[in-house]
């Protein structure tokens, strides 16, 4: 069954949250999340299924990985569109030695992805 905002779903469908790693970090997330991860290559408005899952559940039931929960063995994957590819706010770096005249400035911006989760299959 797939649990999507839009669908003729049951209700226990609709509160189906999953646990997935991106980016190195991991997120709880539930269909409709936005969640902000490091850069993947992936083109802007495609959809990409998030291959490492670790866990499924809902008010019902639970499933957990060990570690992962793969598509050929449950039948569970997260699919998510990417929303934007951007990059975060500047973060200022300044170094100073005092009374030796040696100050640096240093920006740094990070590259990120915005994902919108679009369904939860189980």
């Amino acid at each position: 069954a797939t649990a999507t905002a839009t669908g003729t779903a049951s209700p226990s469908l609709l509160r189906l949250f999953a646990v997935v790693h991106v980016g190195g970090k991991q997120y709880k997330v539930t269909t409709g999340d936005t969640i902000v991860t490091n850069k993947l290559d992936v083109a802007m408005g495609e959809q990409v299924a998030l291959p490492k899952v670790l866990m499924v559940g809902s008010a019902e039931a639970t499933v957990i990985g060990r570690p992962l929960l793969t598509f050929e063995e449950t039948g569970v994957r997260v699919l998510a569109t990417v929303v934007e590819q951007t990059k975060t706010a500047k973060v200022q770096v300044f170094k100073k030695k005092r009374r030796k005249g040696y100050a640096r400035r240093h920006g740094h911006r990070q590259d990120i992805t915005v994902l919108r989760i679009d369904s939860i299959e189980q």
